[in-house]
């Protein structure tokens, strides 16, 4: 039986999307919010997608509104305020309230780096 994909669940709708295309062979793949009303199960999945993607060698943009999100599955955080970027920091040592600092623009030193991860 086939379905439209605007039947299937929000989360099936999205790694339809992710299916789509992944099938273009794309060395990057831009991602905005992947994983908006999908339940547990389904970000979880999209989740070791983008990690495997990665470790393949695939670039990924992942914008999220979602902090621990954007932190936990990233190698880097760019901060945009006012529709530019305004700080970079390693996901390793970034918190949410620095990321909510910067993009507020209540937060002005730099963050230090990460020795040992990547």
């Amino acid at each position: 039986m086939k379905l439209p994909v605007s039947a299937l669940s929000g989360g099936n709708q999205q790694k339809a999307a992710l299916a789509r295309w992944l099938l273009r062979d794309s060395r990057l793949l831009i991602l905005d919010e992947p994983t908006r009303g999908v339940d547990i199960g389904a970000k979880r999945e999209i989740y070791e997608l983008i990690d495997r993607l990665a470790r393949a060698g695939k670039a990924i943009l992942v914008i999220s509104s979602d902090l621990p999100e954007a932190i936990g599955i990233s190698d880097r955080v760019l901060v945009m305020r006012g529709g530019r970027i305004v700080h970079q920091l390693p996901s390793c040592s970034a918190t949410e309230e620095e990321v909510m600092l910067h993009a507020t623009g209540t937060f002005t030193s730099q963050s230090g780096e990460c020795h040992g991860q990547q």
